[in-house]
């Protein structure tokens, strides 16, 4: 908005041209998302504690330690993340670029799926939410609706295409495959990183980190010059959603100082939801949904052990986790809860590296 309503007026005041730099706007974007977090999350968390009493339901087959140390800490934060998310980048962001809106459309729409789960728990004091199949149906159908509008303001060579990490100017044509692809892409991180928020801090580390290397990307795919040096494919008006991923990183900041161990407030499926569907918006826009499952490996980590289990008990009998997912088996082994948060932020960073370094291995 600031863009759209002080950049035109450069010519009256020279300052104004700052506004036109995208990384000016993007700095703009990380400090206010983070002081919204600081200024409105103990009021939040305050009124979160008195309209949910109990807190967020804590399951009956989750470690049994989590009904000691969680019982009564309030869910729902990721609303926080979402209000700091959206007003810093509708602030800072060119308000007529289509991707900055289709990407917003998928973070709102999967963030209000997430909040009708987090209300239905907390209502009902059941760790027991929306119905799984109702929620996939839903976003499924926002995460289609968003990929058509991205495809269609792409150009025609790269619509419906589909970059190769490492090889240069490899695009294999999908075709109308692009479509249920991309949505597969969106639906499938936002799910992932719901199964990664299990533990304190756990899953809004890595989204951090991801969205970091994201702030990179976009910027480079949306600059035609950084591009075609690196040999990476160029979207124009990309380079937007820079602001974006930037106001992620300093919303993400400002809540993690709320959700660090021992956490004061879950993000809840209203964060997790929203979070992992707007990553991978951010990727499906800039040619990098292979990139994604580099640089969320951790993630893709997580969502492996849920379905290796669940297969292995399937078939078997038996079970190949202690616990599942992933954090869970670590847990049961006796690790402590802050050594499997930081542990794998720093495999969340490592991948985050080499899902960087496919930008020029090529």
């Amino acid at each position: 908005m600031l863009y759209n309503l002080l950049h035109p007026l450069t010519d009256q005041f020279f300052g104004f041209n700052l506004f036109r730099y995208i990384t000016f706007r993007t700095g703009g974007a990380i400090i206010t998302a983070l002081v919204i977090s600081f200024v409105l999350g103990p009021p939040l968390i305050r009124l979160l504690k008195k309209k949910q009493g109990k807190g967020q339901p804590i399951r009956d087959d989750g470690p049994e330690s989590h009904i000691l140390t969680k019982q009564g800490t309030p869910t729902m934060g990721g609303f926080l993340i979402l209000l700091a998310l959206s007003v810093s980048t509708l602030l800072w962001a060119d308000l007529t670029n289509v991707y900055v809106w289709a990407v917003l459309l998928v973070t709102g729409g999967f963030g209000l799926v997430g909040f009708a789960d987090d209300y239905m728990k907390v209502s009902r004091a059941n760790s027991k939410g929306v119905p799984g199949k109702l929620k996939l149906v839903v976003e499924i159908a926002i995460a289609v609706v968003a990929v058509y509008w991205i495809a269609s303001a792409r150009g025609e060579t790269i619509d419906t295409t589909l970059a190769v990490p490492f090889l240069k100017e490899v695009m294999v044509p999908l075709g109308w495959l692009f479509l249920p692809f991309a949505a597969l892409v969106v639906v499938g991180a936002s799910n992932a990183v719901n199964l990664t928020d299990g533990l304190d801090g756990l899953a809004i580390g890595p989204m951090i980190i991801a969205a970091s290397a994201f702030l990179l990307i976009t910027y480079l795919a949306g600059n035609v010059v950084f591009a075609n040096y690196l040999q990476i494919q160029s979207v124009p008006g990309a380079g937007e959603l820079t602001i974006f991923c930037g106001a992620l990183v300093g919303a993400g900041l400002g809540f993690l100082w709320f959700n660090a161990p021992p956490a004061m407030v879950f993000m809840g499926d209203t964060g997790s939801l929203a979070l992992g569907g707007g990553i991978g918006a951010v990727a499906v826009v800039t040619k990098h949904e292979l990139v994604l499952a580099i640089i969320g490996g951790l993630f893709v980590l997580e969502t492996v052990s849920v379905i290796v289990q669940v297969a292995s008990f399937k078939l078997t009998g038996r079970r190949v986790f202690r616990m599942a997912p992933l954090h869970h088996h670590f847990e049961q082994k006796g690790w402590a809860e802050p050594t499997i948060v930081i542990r794998f932020w720093i495999i969340a960073v490592v991948l985050a590296l080499a899902g960087l370094a496919t930008l020029k291995l090529r």
